[in-house]
């Protein structure tokens, strides 16, 4: 009999569907997303959080999160440089390169979406490689901590208690709660409540009931939920209900 281990939860998943990352390709413009290399072929993939001129690269681009409530807006290095060193990765470097000079019919189209396949590349190396930056992608980075984020952001709504979460990372309170503050930069309750608001802001703009979204995400009432919204976006639920668009804080 065959024993399948479990599988790994995705540590990506929610933080790439939930937000609208908009990827735009350009030429002799800053750009923090751009392929590098020589006459022989593209060489690396450099990520920068401030974009910068790159005359001579072989693709650029400019990538936006979508909010700056995404936890990968500032949860991201500086710099992040990934050697194209594997057959696929080359492929979809060449893939670039040759879409952004060939200026066909939908190359937006196409260039956007590779673009999103290069970023999940270079996120998936951040995991391989190690993060040093404080913030989300440290913490999906640690094995034992992934877990509980993963939890998190699966399950917004649960009922979770800082000890439920070192159970998930299969930590003890104490070192659960150390290890999280250390890698994130905040503790592990004060993730959830602003995830929690996050994606609960998200539901309001897409127009649902402030009612609902309190219950869904685990407030003990619609007053209990206003509150908390308030105190962080500054307005109450109903002024940002079904207006998608609007900026954290507007």
């Amino acid at each position: 009999m065959t024993h399948c281990a479990p599988a790994r939860p995705d540590r990506l998943a929610d933080l790439i569907e939930r937000f609208d990352v908009a990827i735009t390709p350009v030429a002799d413009a800053p750009a923090n997303l751009v392929i590098l290399g020589d006459d022989n072929g593209p060489r690396s993939v450099l990520f920068l959080q401030k974009p910068q001129a790159f005359p001579s690269a072989q693709f650029a681009a400019r990538v936006d999160w979508g909010t700056v409530e995404n936890p990968l807006e500032t949860g991201l290095p500086v710099r992040i440089e990934m050697p194209i060193e594997t057959p696929d990765l080359m492929g979809l470097a060449v893939a670039l390169k040759w879409e952004a000079e060939a200026h066909r019919c939908g190359s937006a189209s196409v260039l956007r979406r590779l673009a999103e396949v290069m970023i999940v590349r270079l996120l998936r190396f951040q995991f391989d490689t190690g993060c040093d930056q404080i913030g989300v992608l440290a913490g999906l980075t640690d094995l034992r901590l992934s877990r509980a984020i993963v939890a998190m952001h699966n399950r917004p709504g649960h009922g979770w208690t800082s000890g439920d979460l070192a159970v998930e990372a299969g930590l003890s309170p104490s070192r659960f709660s150390e290890l999280f503050s250390q890698k994130v930069g905040q503790s592990p309750m004060a993730y959830l409540r602003q995830w929690r608001l996050t994606v609960a802001r998200q539901d309001l703009q897409q127009g649902q009931r402030v009612d609902a979204v309190s219950r869904r995400y685990g407030y003990a009432s619609s007053e209990a939920f206003s509150r908390a919204f308030r105190q962080k976006y500054g307005v109450p639920p109903l002024a940002i209900r079904g207006r998608v668009g609007v900026a954290p804080g507007a």
